[in-house]
C-alpha cells in the first residue's frame, strides 16, 4: 500500500501545493499555516527520498526527479526557514522561484529522455510552462510587476501535466 501511495500520492499533492502557493500570495493563508505546509512538505519529500531511493535509482528519468525530490527539500527547508523567521520576502521568493524552476529542468529531460510513444511531449510542453512561469516569476520579482499568480498558474499546469502523466503511464 505505502509503494501505490509514493506512485499516486504525487498527483494530488503538486496542485495542492501550488494551490497554497497562490493563496499565499493572495495573502488568503495565515503566515503561520503557511509554515505548517512547509514543515509538513518538507518532512514528506525527506520521507519520499528516503523511502523510494532504491527504486528512484533504476532509471536516468528516476535519478533526475529523485534529485528534484532532494533539492526540493532543501529549497522548502529555506522557505521554512524564512517563514519561522521572518527572514523577509527574498527568501521566498527564492523558495518559490526554486518550485518553478528545478522541476522544469526535469519535466525537459524527461521530455528528452523518453521514447516518443511515452508521450515525452507532455513533459516537455510542462517543461516549458513551468520555466516560462519561472521566467516570469523572476521579471515580476526584480521589475515589482504582479506576475506572481500568473507564474504560479503556468508552472501548476505544467508540472501537475507531467506528473499526471507519469501516474497514468506508470
Amino acid at each position: 500500500m505505502l509503494r501505490r501511495v509514493r506512485e499516486t500520492a504525487p498527483v494530488a499533492l503538486v496542485p495542492l501545493a501550488w494551490t497554497f502557493a497562490a493563496l499565499a500570495h493572495l495573502e488568503l493563508l495565515a503566515r503561520h499555516t503557511a509554515f505548517v505546509a512547509h514543515v509538513v512538505m518538507t518532512v514528506v519529500l525527506v520521507a519520499f527520498a528516503a523511502l523510494s531511493w532504491r527504486d528512484m535509482q533504476a532509471h536516468p528519468v528516476l535519478r533526475a526527479w529523485l534529485a528534484v525530490i532532494v533539492a526540493g527539500a532543501g529549497i522548502t527547508l529555506l522557505g521554512t526557514y524564512a517563514l519561522a523567521t521572518d527572514a523577509g520576502e527574498t527568501l521566498l521568493r527564492a523558495t518559490v522561484f526554486g518550485w518553478l524552476l528545478v522541476p522544469a529542468v526535469a519535466l525537459v529531460y524527461t521530455g528528452v529522455e523518453l521514447p516518443g510513444d511515452e508521450a515525452a511531449w507532455v513533459y516537455t510542453v510542462g517543461g516549458a510552462l513551468s520555466a516560462v512561469g519561472a521566467v516570469a516569476f523572476l521579471y515580476g520579482s526584480l521589475a515589482g510587476a504582479a506576475l506572481a499568480l500568473p507564474a504560479i498558474a503556468l508552472a501548476g499546469v505544467g508540472q501537475t501535466a507531467g506528473i499526471a502523466t507519469a501516474v497514468l503511464q506508470y
